[in-house]
């Protein structure tokens, strides 16, 4: 009778071992999941609804860097009107913007200063190829120290077949309500005049990218907009014009794309 409790005893602790096992490699299994959730690349969705991986760096924010347009990990459904950098304190004139993909600098003449000199741009070569930019800059400062940032974008122009073609439209409106811009996702024809109307009862923004520094085309902000108030801008450059309204900047966004 001993033998056999010593026998049952052996396989009740062989179980435990067995269970602790499967507790332990479950437990396991759960934490490789989510390391993988934390650290594999972003997804971004195509037009037509599916996902794809894009994978970005980790950007380098130089000394009193403020924001950028496009943002990092940004994914556009084309070329950027003009690629901005804004800082908090006064730009120097050896400043630098590099916009790389696969060894290119697909930057198109030199970089300019605003006149605020807080904020610099480079235009964007109009026929350059979908995929990740690395946008490498240099931030240069009135002392003569100089500081290197960097951060990246995509483009992916498949995008562009779920806006709305409004092409040859020598002009266009768009309502602002329910917190929303209706439509938000347009293509238009160089030289359409857009015109911006609230509908709603709460005041609204019509603010170019980014917020709140709003200086990725200077000439796309408005004053503050009131329930019929309106606000227009005549798109003369071809690009992707990334907006929001600043007083819901996380939920109010939209994009216009010039053909």
């Amino acid at each position: 009778m001993q033998s056999n409790n010593k026998g049952y005893g052996v396989i009740v602790w062989l179980i435990t071992l067995v269970v602790i096992a499967g507790i332990a490699a479950a437990g396991w299994y759960v934490f490789i999941r989510e390391e993988k959730a934390t650290t594999s690349p972003g997804t971004s969705q195509t037009a037509s609804g599916d996902e794809q991986a894009v994978s970005f760096a980790t950007p380098k924010k130089s000394a009193h860097f403020e924001s950028s347009t496009p943002v990092h990990a940004a994914t556009l459904p084309a070329v950027p009107v003009d690629v901005v950098i804004d800082f908090n304190f006064d730009l120097a004139a050896n400043s630098e913007i590099k916009i790389i993909k696969d060894g290119k600098d697909y930057g198109v003449g030199d970089k300019t200063i605003d006149s605020n000199k807080l904020s610099m741009r480079r235009q964007m070569d109009k026929n350059a190829p979908d995929g990740i930019y690395t946008v490498e800059y240099k931030a240069c400062w009135p002392d003569g120290s100089c500081h290197d940032g960097m951060h990246q974008f995509a483009i992916d122009s498949k995008l562009q077949s779920s806006y709305q073609d409004m092409r040859g439209q020598s002009s266009l409106t768009i309502k602002l309500s329910d917190i929303k811009f209706q439509p938000r996702s347009v293509i238009i024809s160089t030289g359409t005049k857009i015109t911006w109307i609230n509908d709603d009862e709460v005041t609204h923004y019509v603010n170019t990218d980014s917020h709140p520094a709003h200086t990725h085309v200077l000439d796309l902000n408005s004053k503050a907009l009131s329930k019929g108030d309106s606000f227009s801008y005549t798109f003369s450059k071809t690009g992707a014009y990334p907006y929001h309204c600043s007083a819901h900047a996380d939920q109010m966004t939209a994009t216009i794309v010039v053909i």
